[in-house]
């Protein structure tokens, strides 16, 4: 039961700071697609998915070290954490040089024309990338809650003063995420105080083995990009900026299952650490799998639900047609979130190739599908082609984890389910907004819970006897006080 509770603990820590503060970024969805044009809405996309390609690539992906060795090496944080820095420096120069280059030979404009901000953007993302890994990796799951909140609430706050009150549109957006990082920074960096300033040199031995761990994941994080960037490229290649901006804003109703995954994927990978066994003896992983599984994927059935409902209220004037692709992108989050739990598995053993493998090969048919299909289907070629791809890549995984764990679970009523999602979409594509469509939605959803009925009731059950755990050790501590 301790893993369990160890678990949901830092489930617990990282809902405070994530539920919340992305809930309410959430609702800001109205004021983004109110305020901002449908273009100037592609052209931050596209500069924020350039950044988040080039973060890992020019970093050498040591945030992902970081972390890693940050978990069992307690005597050499300071040291992991030097050497961090130390590739972000690098990679900050790298963009530097090339920035400048392009303010030279105008390669290409929108970059030059925003050049400060795209700057910025990789300067807090590789620097906060880093921090924060670190602080999970010293378990400072609390300390790196309180900062996320922070950031969202700078960001937030920062959005509403500058679009509505200043007025300065996109310059005010992109001001408002790059500060919410960089006070982020600042308060991890003021409350965890990396010693990093007592050593003048790095440790060369470690040095090597982070990257040997870290350079494989490259590829892992390039072939995640294409899954699940690259189609704003192909978007933008041939339907325009325009386009790509509704396009992009139709991520925001699949953002809330989302949520759940970054939460679930943070936790999962220091307890899969914490606690692997090969043998599984006690059902911790199988068990895990089973009820997040179950969990994702009623939850992405629910969205798909009220999607329709929710992009009414989120999605202003030209943006609201993004209600097309938002079913295919949520099931796309449900396939991503297993192959993450997996991926948590994999970071237990530091097999790092093991996740290149599976995501270049997904990536590979994600970029033809959409190259193929998007010139004449346009940007519903390339939802359908990223959920296709993140579907490839879980079947590759599954396969590939059980050279390392003994995991128990029903293939066939998965893929049932994954059926039953895929059906809910083609209904928005085939009925209008009527009566019947809700009706088959609403009996879809109950087959799902019908079929994930004992996981509904293993989470329940075992939440329960959680806080009673809790409880139970509160009422001791009271007594002991007492005393």
């Amino acid at each position: 039961m301790t893993n369990y509770k160890y678990l949901f603990k830092n489930i617990g820590f990282l809902t405070l700071s994530n539920f919340a503060t992305r809930l309410l970024s959430f609702f800001l969805v109205p004021l983004y697609t109110n305020v901002l044009s449908t273009s100037e809405y592609g052209i931050y996309d596209l500069l924020n998915n350039t950044v988040g390609i080039l973060v890992p690539v020019l970093s050498l992906n040591i945030m992902e070290s970081v972390l890693r060795f940050s978990l069992e090496n307690e005597d050499s944080r300071s040291k992991i954490f030097l050497i961090g820095l130390k590739y972000f420096l690098t990679g900050t120069e790298i963009v530097l040089f090339f920035l400048l280059l392009n303010r030279l030979i105008q390669v290409f404009p929108v970059f030059d024309q925003y050049a400060f901000y795209f700057l910025l953007m990789f300067i807090s993302q590789v620097l906060s990338g880093n921090l924060t890994a670190y602080a999970r990796g010293a378990e400072r799951i609390a300390d790196l809650s309180v900062s996320s909140v922070i950031a969202s609430v700078t960001m937030i706050f920062l959005n509403i003063f500058f679009l509505l009150v200043l007025r300065i549109g996109i310059h005010g957006y992109f001001l408002a995420n790059i500060m919410g990082s960089i006070f982020q920074c600042i308060y991890l960096i003021i409350k965890i105080r990396p010693k990093f300033y007592r050593y003048r040199d790095t440790d060369k031995n470690l040095e090597k083995a982070m990257l040997h761990y870290s350079i494989p994941l490259i590829f892992n994080s390039i072939a995640f990009w294409v899954n699940s960037a690259s189609d704003r490229y192909v978007v933008t290649w041939f339907c325009g900026l325009d386009a790509n901006g509704i396009y992009s804003v139709a991520s925001k109703i699949p953002s809330i299952l989302n949520v759940f995954q970054v939460i679930f994927t943070q936790a999962w990978t220091l307890s899969a650490v914490k606690d692997f066994d090969p043998d599984d003896k006690n059902g911790f992983f199988s068990n895990t799998y089973r009820a997040y599984q179950a969990f994702i994927t009623i939850g992405c059935s629910a969205i798909i639900l009220f999607n329709r409902i929710l992009a009414r209220f989120l999605y202003a004037n030209e943006f609201y047609s993004a209600w097309r692709y938002v079913p295919w992108l949520t099931i796309a989050i449900v396939f991503s979130s297993i192959t993450g739990y997996i991926g948590g598995i994999f970071s237990a053993v530091k097999e790092s190739a093991a996740f290149a493998k599976s995501m270049l090969i997904g990536a590979g048919i994600n970029l033809v599908l959409n190259i193929v299909f998007t010139p004449f289907i346009g940007p519903l070629a390339a939802a359908i082609a990223t959920a296709i791809s993140n579907y490839i890549v879980l079947i590759i995984r599954i396969y590939q984890v059980k050279r390392y764990i003994r995991l128990t679970f029903s293939p066939a009523r998965d893929n049932f389910s994954y059926v039953l999602l895929g059906v809910q979409g083609i209904l928005f594509l085939v009925f209008t907004d009527t009566i019947l469509l809700y009706v088959l939605l609403f009996l879809l959803e109950g087959i799902l819970l019908v079929l994930y009925k004992k996981e509904i009731k293993e989470i329940s059950n075992k939440i329960c006897r959680i806080i009673k755990l809790v409880r139970a050790n509160e009422r001791d501590v009271n007594s002991n006080q007492t005393v």
